[in-house]
Formats: structure tokens, sequence, C-alpha cells
């Protein structure tokens, strides 16, 4: 085993199993402070930039096993896998907050108007749905039309 290896290694560790750890240890924490009517939004924001730090080391360690590092097309394929992660992942994940906050706004304020925020809201998740609905139809007419353009 090499020096590089022992390197990546201790990432990983570090990244999947000691960051969720202290996570919950965070979270344990502010349940603690919230249930003596104390400041927890410290200990919560502990907890989620350790989950961040978890999430980031797998989304690196995948950016970085596309290909070999003396490939061409290595940049290439890091900037596919990015923004297939952001419109396949992010893209819906926010669409469904935007659809959350509408309802909210709607909710709270009951005036249903065209210049109101649920409509803004309505229009963003709509948009984030487009973007990511194209990019899929875009991927699989790709992939149909491998034999080339005739």
């Amino acid at each position: 085993m090499s020096f590089d290896h022992g390197i990546l290694h201790l990432a990983d560790w570090v990244g999947n199993v000691i960051m969720p750890t202290l996570a919950a240890a965070f979270i344990i924490i502010a349940i603690l402070q919230f249930s003596k009517a104390q400041e927890f939004a410290h200990s919560m924001y502990g907890a989620l930039a350790c989950l961040m730090v978890s999430g980031l080391t797998r989304a690196f360690e995948t950016f970085a096993s596309q290909a070999a590092w003396n490939n061409p097309d290595l940049y290439w394929l890091s900037i596919v896998t990015l923004i297939n992660w952001v419109a396949n992942v992010i893209l819906p994940v926010y669409a469904a907050s935007q659809v959350a906050a509408m309802a909210l706004r709607l909710g709270v304020f009951s005036l249903v108007h065209p210049t109101s925020g649920w409509l803004r809201h309505f229009v963003t998740a709509a948009l984030c749905l487009m973007v990511s609905g194209l990019l899929r139809l875009a991927e699989f007419f790709v992939a149909q039309g491998v034999g080339g353009l005739r």
C-alpha cells in the first residue's frame, strides 16, 4: 500500500464514517439544548456542516473516478457528470422546496393574485422540472442515436 492510498482511505474514513457520527452527536446536543430552552442553532449548523462534508466527499469520489488521469476527456466527463447531477438531483429537490414554499405562501397569505409570491414559486418549480425533463429527453435521444447522424 502506498502513501497516496493511505491518505485516500483516511479521507474516505473521515468523510464517510467520522463526519456522520459527529453530525449525530451535534443533533443530540441540539435536542438537549432545545429541551432546556437554550440556543440550539449552532449545533444544528454543525450537524449540517458534518453531513455536507460527507456528501461532498462522496460527490468528489464520483467526479474523480470517471476516467484515468491521462484521459483527454477527463474535464469533459467531469462537467457532464456535474451537469447531470445538478439537473437530475438538485433541480427536482429544489422544485419540491418551491412547491412547499408556494403552499406555505398560499396558506399564510390567502390572497390569490397573479402578482403575489405564490406564482413566482410555482413558475420556479415548473422551470426546474422542465430543465430536468429536457435534459433527460436529450440524454434519451443521444443514447438512441449512438450510431451517428445519417
